[in-house]
């Protein structure tokens, strides 16, 4: 009679953990396939954690939850509004004025990749093939073009982010506990524990590491484009974002978002003291940013050994490219945690049974 009443609360265990992972796994290939929705709710996740905290305490003062959260919400959206408004004219008479500079850009280039053949046929008698330049020089200007041209687009769709964070937050703040609690209720017995613990860990890891992302991104926005001010130099501000941008981008980040300064500032420069400036000012933020601001923000958070970064933004590069590259660190740090959980639970149940 026992075993039968074991051998059937197995079945019915084994049962429920295959449900509980088919919603997890709906759920997240479901939030995959809308990035026009996950993304703005995945900034959304980040901001509750960081307003989170101050729910309770408006709460001891007598204020309802709902009220609170509101309250919140409110404060920070009437404390992001004001550089927003200036920000996004600003982006757009940048970008528009950019592209008058393209020309001259592609005629330093050209210039000196024919002083640059010819001093290499005279020296080795080797002789450039000129359609990789050409190549480049097409694929580049297309790039760009398609930039600008998708700025507007850009800039619609964090119009709508607007109105979708403010929106998610608020309900992750209100109903995050009850959605927790139906996933907890689905939860097998066995994983119970174990998925509570994760899913705390995760949430700690994946919004903590988003934060300092975006921390670390805007100090190097703020330096590059406060740099480049005193510095006089036309597209500070569009060339500071590019450098905040890219550098989400782990390791390569900051050579991407240097190279398109450096090369305007040759091109409408030359090769001298503004030049030399400008890339001393990239030098000196990203040597920040290695040494101080990485460190104290990122590095702690992930916990992962420089070797395994490298090996998840190589994986993640070769796998979504751009994108996978800034996702593949949290989805490291996350997949250390459920393998220590694994080995924790496979080897704290092997020294049980050896007593």
């Amino acid at each position: 009679m026992i075993e039968k009443r074991l051998a059937k609360w197995r079945h019915r265990e084994i049962a429920r953990t295959v449900f509980f992972f088919t919603v997890l796994a709906v759920m997240v290939l479901a939030l995959a396939s809308v990035p026009r929705v996950s993304a703005p709710l995945l900034l959304a996740y980040v901001i509750s954690l960081m307003i989170r905290p101050g729910v309770p305490v408006l709460m001891r003062l007598g204020i309802p939850r709902t009220l609170a959260i509101i309250t919140l919400l409110l404060g920070l959206i009437g404390v992001s509004a004001w550089p927003i408004t200036k920000a996004v004219p600003l982006i757009s008479d940048e970008a528009r004025n950019l592209q008058y500079y393209i020309p001259k850009v592609e005629s330093y280039i050209t210039n000196r990749y024919v002083v640059f053949k010819t001093e290499l046929k005279d020296k080795t008698g080797y002789d450039l093939n000129d359609a990789y330049l050409y190549e480049f020089l097409e694929n580049s200007n297309k790039y760009i073009t398609n930039s600008i041209l998708a700025l507007p687009k850009l800039l619609a769709a964090l119009l709508e982010w607007v109105f979708l964070v403010p929106l998610f937050t608020f309900f992750i703040l209100k109903d995050g506990i009850v959605f927790r609690d139906i996933l907890l209720n689905i939860c097998p017995n066995s994983l119970f524990e174990r998925f509570y613990s994760l899913t705390h860990e995760f949430g700690k890891k994946i919004g903590g590491y988003i934060f300092a992302k975006f921390v670390e991104a805007s100090i190097i926005f703020v330096i590059i484009t406060a740099g480049l001010w005193f510095l006089d130099i036309r597209f500070s501000f569009l060339l500071g974002l590019v450098a905040g941008v890219t550098n989400i981008i782990p390791y390569v980040g900051p050579v991407f978002g240097a190279i398109p300064a450096l090369i305007y500032a040759l091109a409408d420069y030359g090769a001298g003291g503004t030049f030399a400036a400008i890339a001393i000012l990239y030098a000196v933020a990203n040597a920040i940013d290695i040494a101080i601001v990485f460190p104290i923000l990122v590095s702690r958070i992930v916990d992962l050994h420089p070797l395994v970064v490298v090996v998840s933004v190589i994986l993640g590069s070769q796998s979504l490219g751009v994108l996978g590259m800034v996702i593949s660190i949290p989805l490291a740090a996350a997949l250390k945690l459920i393998i220590l959980e694994i080995y924790q639970a496979i080897y704290a149940r092997r020294n049980n049974s050896s007593f």
